[in-house]
């Protein structure tokens, strides 16, 4: 994540009072939307000045997709009270930024579509903010749209906390009904729509104070990591006792109590707005970003040289799903990318895992691979199409789940999956869940004519599913997964029915050579495209891999009849993105991934060296 702008400060003469909350919700429920509507109504931002719409979504990945990856704190002025809020991601893949980010606060905004209800996500993130005690709000947002059942979705909510043991005095939440996109919140589904002052008043009122302890040494947990080019590592946290100071000289020691390094503070950076703000001092009970040291990384312990004992860590839930990183070893390797070595790879994946907690890379046998391990094929998904614009080349293979043992037993990961698809697809969509070993847990009405399915599913049976399920249901259902528990091994999942076209030679593409081809199966690259021998160039109409040569032109004679000189027209390819991509692949393939192209090989791109692999795989 880039660093926001930094501007000069003066310091703050008098002590303002502090709430610490984090927004939490599901994937598209409208945090980011809420808090843009709060600063601008707090009167963050000035009069007219221009400010880009979900500004709290800076990457261009964030911005593109319409989702939130990494926790951002931010924060408000309301009558003398600096509220600092922090965005939180709403996909359980990013989960591991939601654990860390909980223990910063003191309470959480919890948002809910008035129409859709809690859906996974909700009850994930909610079940980690009552366990460790946090007193929730209830928003239930867009209850503007003429499918909301706000009542309906508030009772929905109280089911969830106490499914999830929430204590009596979680239980008494309040309660706002509020139109984000519009600008206002009120006490009652058909109030006032006036402004979001509730907002913030419910905040006061209901979110305890921080723990303010000044007088003992300095301490605080990182919860977030970012680099910078002028500051290096900025490590963000909040203060749990004493006062940190610009100069002063800190140590930081992991969760067991070993010292890693002593520096000194170089910079000390507050939150204000969107900006971060150089200060001298931060108090306990404040967020703060740290630069000065170069080893601390995420859930170490920043303090004064005196303390001795390291602070809590909350431990995060372990990866579910691994794939290998491989250097781009194909024919094209090296022409459209300026990072492709083994090296820079492993660079970039380390420093990637250093500040993300729930992503684990390990090195392998060889030297040219490594394999990572995260919480689904988004978080991965997005660490790819990170790297390949900034200029990697890698070689993906199919993700796998991790297994894990337990007495003698072979376990593996069971996702809950929710569903909101239109009554007619509902039959398809179960059938295909039953095929992956799916049991239906429950079938209910969810208002505006969809029905809601909740499956439990091995996550080995979702792999490759999300664009299936989207042909299924012509693009109208929605689909939400996230990881429920361990079981014992389900047994043998079918596969991908169709083999593929694999191109027995490189070289361009010709129109007349893949016009001949059609017949066998759909295409996924058009005419005059570099392959190389081993390439995926279609789906075979059946079930075997079928060698196809797509540079076959078409022989001139001088004889010339009605008819033999027409254009070819070729059927537009099958498009695949880098998610679809990944997931479409079997074992023995890969996908290539560069700045400029995605493409599906095999993983021995020689015919003789696949049979070789084939007849090995067998007597396995």
């Amino acid at each position: 994540m880039n660093l926001l702008p930094i501007f000069s400060a003066k310091k703050e003469t008098e002590q303002m009072k502090i709430k610490n909350i984090a927004i939490i919700a599901h994937v598209d429920h409208g945090k980011t939307t809420l808090v843009d509507e709060l600063l601008k109504q707090s009167g963050t931002f000035r009069e007219g000045q221009k400010v880009a719409e979900r500004a709290m979504d800076s990457g261009d990945i964030e911005r593109e997709r319409g989702i939130t990856i990494t926790a951002k704190p931010t924060s408000v002025e309301w009558k003398g009270t600096r509220i600092n809020i922090v965005d939180t991601p709403g996909h359980a893949d990013f989960g591991g930024e939601v654990e860390r980010i909980l223990s910063m606060v003191d309470g959480v905004l919890l948002l809910v579509d008035a129409s859709e209800g809690a859906m996974p996500q909700t009850k994930f993130v909610t079940g980690k903010a009552l366990k460790l005690g946090l007193k929730p709000i209830v928003v239930v947002n867009k209850v503007d749209k003429p499918e909301q059942r706000a009542y309906e979705v508030q009772d929905e909510v109280f089911d969830l906390f106490a499914a999830l043991d929430a204590s009596d005095a979680q239980l008494d939440f309040p309660t706002i009904f509020a139109s984000a996109k519009n600008g206002w919140a009120t006490s009652e589904p058909d109030g006032a729509q006036e402004n979001m002052d509730i907002i913030f008043e419910t905040i006061l009122a209901h979110v305890p104070d921080p723990k303010m302890d000044d007088d003992k040494p300095f301490s605080m947990r990182v919860t977030t990591l970012e680099s910078d080019n002028f500051l290096g590592r900025v490590l963000t946290g909040r203060v749990e006792t004493g006062v940190v100071k610009t100069n002063m000289t800190i140590k930081s020691m992991t969760r067991g109590g070993e010292v890693i390094e002593q520096g000194r503070v170089t910079k000390l950076l507050s939150f204000r707005g969107l900006d971060r703000v150089p200060v001298d001092e931060v108090s306990s009970g404040d967020l703060v970003a740290i630069a000065g040291l170069t080893k601390t990384t995420v859930a170490d312990t920043i303090c004064e040289v005196a303390v001795e004992e390291p602070l809590d860590a909350q431990p995060v839930d372990p990866p579910t799903l691994a794939m290998t990183f491989s250097v781009n070893d194909s024919p094209l390797a090296g022409t459209e990318g300026s990072k492709v070595t083994s090296r820079m790879i492993r660079d970039r994946l380390f420093s990637e895992a250093e500040g993300n907690v729930a992503l684990r890379v390990t090195e392998t046998e060889s030297k040219d691979a490594f394999e990572v391990a995260g919480r689904g094929e988004l978080q991965l998904g997005v660490l790819i199409e990170t790297m390949r614009r900034e200029g990697f080349e890698l070689s993906i293979s199919r993700p796998r789940v991790l297994f894990q043992e337990t007495d003698g037993k072979k376990m593996e990961p069971l996702e809950e999956v929710t569903i909101d698809v239109d009554e007619e697809f509902s039959g398809i969509v179960v059938e295909a869940l039953s095929l992956r070993k799916g049991k239906m847990i429950e079938m209910k009405p969810s208002g505006g004519g969809k029905t809601r399915l909740v499956f439990h599913v091995p996550s080995r049976g979702m792999i490759g599913y999300y664009g299936e399920f989207l042909t299924e249901t012509r693009g109208t259902g929605i689909m939400a997964r996230m990881f429920h528990e361990y079981v014992p091994f389900v047994g043998k999942l079918p596969g991908r029915r169709n083999g593929v076209l694999i191109s027995n030679a490189g070289g361009k593409t010709v129109a007349y050579g893949l016009a001949g081809l059609e017949g066998r199966g759909p295409l996924f690259i058009g005419s005059g495209i570099k392959v190389y021998e081993g390439m995926i160039i279609g789906e075979h109409s059946r079930s075997g891999d079928l060698e196809v040569n797509p540079m076959k032109a078409k022989q001139l004679t001088n004889v010339r009849a009605s008819g033999t000189d027409d254009a070819v027209r070729l059927t537009p390819p099958r498009r695949m993105s880098l998610e679809q991509a990944i997931a479409y692949i079997e074992d023995d393939e890969r996908v290539e991934v560069t700045p400029e192209n995605v493409r599906l090989r095999k993983r021995h791109l020689i015919s003789h060296e696949r049979k070789k692999a084939s007849r090995e795989a067998a007597k396995d």
